[in-house]
């Protein structure tokens, strides 16, 4: 199934695509895409459905993120042996573990907002992983059992802040408008191999980033299974498991975003995603 959520910001109902594309409304069916509505018993719920006989919502409705209620925004950096070779760095010997901000979340399309002082913006496409089940001290075997399903993840860094102000990397995530999610929550049953997609982001007219989740240092099993050595997944939790090169900042010389340029990325089978820059002219 492909899952959507649409309407306006903090605002947004859930939903699902037909065999044509087109969104039909699961208002009333489930309250939204979070917790335990992401579980195999409530999915299979789903999928008994006559979708053809839900309510169609407005092409021209917004998308919002795909995920509700997200506890935890898990990163991996360095998860791609060829975009750690672009940044100068080494394969690391352990997923290196890194948290966004839930306030960094936002729609699939939205204006992804340049922060004040900003002068080192840059994009990542990386694959989102979403939990389903808690997960616990869970093996490599068991752990897609626990995972609900995939979509496209923007991964936005200010890389100043990132790496050169002293502290987490934290920082250089979070901005917000720094997550575009979705558009399409596709559950796992749709990707028969998640270690095989192809992915990629242009920047206007030049693809920048163009690779494939099969060069993955650690793939989403593995992932899921060592974060839970640490800390309890719980549904809804998000993974974002890292980005191939072509990032800004492997450039020669180094490339940042600024206002008014044009974001296009995907994943084989998750959709695509497309965003606008903008300066933040908040007061």
């Amino acid at each position: 199934m492909k899952l959507v959520r649409f309407g306006q910001p903090g605002s947004e109902k859930p939903g699902i695509l037909d065999e044509d594309g087109t969104i039909r409304s699961l208002a009333g069916i489930i309250d939204d895409l979070s917790g335990d509505n992401l579980s195999d018993a409530s999915l299979e719920k789903l999928r008994s459905i006559d979708v053809a006989g839900l309510p169609k919502i407005n092409s021209e409705q917004r998308i919002g993120p795909c995920v509700a209620g997200v506890g935890k925004f898990l990163c991996i950096g360095l998860n791609y042996s060829d975009h750690a070779a672009e940044a100068g760095m080494d394969v690391p010997k352990e997923p290196v573990v890194f948290m966004k901000a839930t306030s960094s979340i936002s729609g699939p399309n939205d204006n992804v907002v340049i922060p004040r002082n900003s002068q080192k913006s840059d994009w990542e496409v990386e694959l989102g992983v979403v939990i389903g089940k808690h997960a616990k001290y869970v093996s490599e075997s068991e752990a897609m059992n626990h995972v609900a399903g995939y979509f496209v993840v923007n991964d936005l860094s200010e890389r100043e802040f990132q790496v050169e102000r002293c502290g987490q990397w934290v920082k250089g995530k979070s901005c917000d408008t720094f997550a575009p999610i979705g558009p399409w929550l596709v559950t796992r049953d749709e990707i028969a191999d998640p270690q095989n997609l192809g992915m990629w982001l242009e920047l206007g007219d030049l693809k920048v980033q163009d690779g494939n989740t099969k060069t993955m240092v650690f793939g989403v099993a593995h992932l899921v299974s060592y974060l839970s050595q640490f800390m309890s997944l719980h549904p809804g939790d998000i993974i974002s498991t890292g980005t191939p090169p072509g990032v800004g900042l492997g450039m020669d010389p180094p490339r940042y975003l600024v206002p008014g340029e044009t974001m296009r990325l995907g994943i084989d089978g998750l959709g695509i995603q497309q965003q606008t820059t903008v300066a933040d002219v908040d007061p």
